[in-house]
């Protein structure tokens, strides 16, 4: 099994950066794709960034150019860059890990407040 946690999140003025971790426990992270979710107050959760067990990267457009994901599996983590942050990026950031095949996951980690202040 794999558990996740985050960390990284905080409060930052319009223009600035925070990178996001997420560690993950359990043998199976290299065979995951990971995903960054974010959810504001009264809206759905959507897909902020995803990146496959390969590696290959996914980018929500709206931080298209401003967010980066990154793996590290030798450390079991996953990183989100973020970068020109602006007040519409203020959510709870959730990482996400989903495999298929035999032994089929889905799990999510508790979340982290990223409050972008004008």
């Amino acid at each position: 099994q794999v558990q996740l946690v985050e960390s990284g999140g905080g409060l930052v003025q319009v223009g600035g950066s925070l990178r996001l971790s997420c560690a993950a426990s359990g043998s199976l992270f290299s065979e995951c794709g990971m995903g960054w979710y974010r959810q504001a107050p009264g809206k759905q959760r959507e897909l902020v960034a995803a990146i496959s067990r390969l590696s290959t990267t996914t980018y929500a457009d709206s931080v298209k150019g401003r967010f980066t994901i990154s793996r590290d599996n030798a450390k079991n983590t996953v990183y989100l860059q973020m970068n020109s942050l602006k007040p519409e990026d203020t959510a709870v950031y959730y990482c996400n890990a989903r495999k298929s095949g035999i032994i089929k996951l889905d799990v999510w980690g508790q979340g982290t407040q990223v409050t972008v202040a004008s």
